[in-house]
């Protein structure tokens, strides 16, 4: 059967892929940061996934306004790089895995969580910029990639437990399918940060790493933060957040944490990156 093997939680900042497409990466503002993704680069090669479910939330790309799914998951063939304003990035378009895609969104509909199914979407750098720290910048993407977007965007967003909740059914789905793959489930956005008003730029370090902390120990802990809470406490795109705890979700009871880091700042934001693998 199909097994989730790990999980990996990690920043999405744009500046991020930015750096890496214009050659920045080595500047002393940029190399700390690069030099702390280099073990879970060697981790992931080592790994070698057969698919990467990638939980992410679009920037007004796939989605505008008219029409924000509170989860939402690509079951195209392709899924072609979004023009965010200055030209997609030159990163190769992501290969999906239709098949298992449509026996996610069976599973999951039967499962009682009410899946949008999007058979056509463009993707940005919540969903770029991930892939860019974990495997590099190869000519292809060495695995097939399943979108699923989450609404951290326009309010209400969904809550950490039900996040928590869906990345449980996740795995059974994931189990149900007959085909022996490994699978890697990524929660991205995040950690501390705001971009906009009067605290603009806070970033909570404190928070943060007692977040990191119980994605092992305690995720029920963490499953139990109100959205206003992320808000008050690492400013308002943190609810970001909730889309690390679908993937811990995905996990089951047990996860070890193989690799942390965390890094201050990348572009006014506290980056954060853990690796967990399921127990």
């Amino acid at each position: 059967m199909a097994r989730v093997i790990a999980g990996v939680g990690t920043s999405h900042t744009p500046a991020i892929g930015a750096a890496v497409d214009n050659g920045k990466t080595d500047q002393p503002y940029w190399q700390p940061l690069f030099r702390g993704y280099e073990p879970a680069k060697q981790w992931m090669a080592k790994t070698a996934p057969d698919v990467v479910i990638m939980v992410y939330n679009d920037h007004v790309n796939a989605f505008d306004f008219k029409v924000i799914p509170t989860f939402a998951l690509g079951c195209a063939q392709d899924f072609p790089i979004a023009d965010e304003g200055w030209g997609p990035r030159p990163v190769p378009a992501v290969k999906g895995y239709p098949e298992l895609a449509a026996h996610l969104i069976q599973s999951l509909v039967l499962d009682e969580f009410d899946m949008t199914i999007v058979n056509e979407m463009q993707v940005d750098h919540g969903l770029t910029v991930p892939l860019t720290l974990l495997f590099g910048s190869p000519q292809q993407w060495p695995c097939r990639v399943i979108p699923l977007a989450v609404n951290v965007v326009q309010y209400p967003a969904p809550t950490g437990r039900r996040c928590y909740q869906l990345g449980q059914a996740i795995r059974r789905a994931v189990q149900s399918w007959a085909e022996d793959l490994k699978v890697v489930v990524f929660g991205t956005g995040g950690m501390s940060h705001q971009i906009q008003g009067p605290r603009a730029g806070l970033t909570n370090p404190v928070f943060d790493k007692a977040f990191l902390d119980d994605l092992s120990r305690d995720p029920e802990r963490l499953s139990r933060i109100p959205p206003i809470e992320y808000l008050r406490e690492a400013g308002a795109e943190a609810i970001e957040l909730v889309m690390w705890l679908l993937m811990r979700g995905a996990l089951g009871p047990k996860a070890e944490e193989i690799y942390r880091f965390y890094h201050i700042p990348a572009s006014s934001t506290a980056v954060g990156h853990i690796i967990l693998e399921s127990r």
